[in-house]
């Protein structure tokens, strides 16, 4: 699933074509996808020029005058821009065609992806925005707040650290990654980590997703960005995905086991 990473290398990739550039018409050939799209989302959109291309967590927000458009990636989905002579593909759902002729186009194999209008200028306040946490790469992301948070929690770190009402965009991957280079192990509880520990876990989170975003996401099937490029943080991968290789820093052999049903890679030895 594109988390954080991924997501703001598509908001980087479409930003330029499409600030400036005024809705000329929406093509809805499938609206199943995780919500029923809205059938008068044309009359929306049309004729309205885009302000902004912004994004909150794992949506990207597109900005009109009239209110935003919310896009959710989910599993599959994709946007990329094509032409309006570009056969269409069986699970391209949505077009919308720009007044200088391009195309966005959205396509979505699982169709667990969400494209949402809303109303106004207050979209914060969508039930789909209001109780996420803060931005991980913002200033208000930090010890003393992780801290505070964990609190006496007994969940493991690493599913505190995945928690979107605790901080949006650490997905699976960079949960691994940054617990890595923070020294601390997945597997121990949030209430029992100390105030300078969180401060190396705040310090390991912005260090891994900023080196993520440069390198333009993780792709470990299928993602490609907005510029149709696949992301090339992989390389940089020193747990996710190397259960049973040495770790890099002591060569023992890299744990791999399940927490909260998810792939987790550790070293037993660096991470206490």
């Amino acid at each position: 699933m594109p988390e954080l990473p991924e997501v703001e290398t598509v908001k980087r990739g479409i930003s330029p074509h499409l600030i400036g550039r005024v809705f000329s018409d929406v093509i809805i050939r499938d609206p199943r996808l995780r919500w029923p799209v809205d059938s008068e989302l044309a009359n929306h959109l049309c004729g309205q020029e885009v302000l902004s291309v912004e994004r909150r967590a794992k949506y990207l927000l597109i900005r009109l005058a009239t209110g935003h458009l919310l896009i959710h990636l989910g599993m599959s989905g994709r946007l990329y821009f094509t032409s309006a002579d570009t056969p269409i593909g069986k699970h391209d759902h949505l077009d919308w065609r720009l007044d200088d002729g391009q195309i966005l186009r959205y396509t979505d194999p699982r169709r667990f992806g969400a494209v949402v209008w809303v109303e106004g200028d207050d979209v914060a306040s969508h039930k789909l925005l209001a109780k996420l946490g803060p931005e991980p790469l913002l200033e208000e992301f930090n010890a003393a707040y992780l801290f505070k948070r964990a609190g006496k929690r007994t969940v493991p770190v690493k599913s505190f650290l995945m928690d979107a009402h605790v901080v949006v965009g650490v997905g699976n991957i960079y949960a691994n990654e940054a617990l890595y280079m923070a020294g601390i192990s997945p597997t121990r509880e949030a209430g029992s980590i100390s105030l300078a520990r969180y401060s190396r876990l705040v310090e390991a989170v912005k260090d891994v997703l900023a080196k993520a975003i440069t390198q333009g996401g993780t792709t470990l099937k299928d993602f490609v960005g907005g510029d149709g490029k696949p992301g090339y943080f992989k390389q940089e991968l020193q747990v996710y995905g190397r259960g049973g290789q040495p770790c890099w820093t002591c060569m023992k052999e890299l744990s791999e086991i399940r927490i909260a049903q998810r792939t987790t890679v550790f070293c037993r030895r660096c991470q206490r």
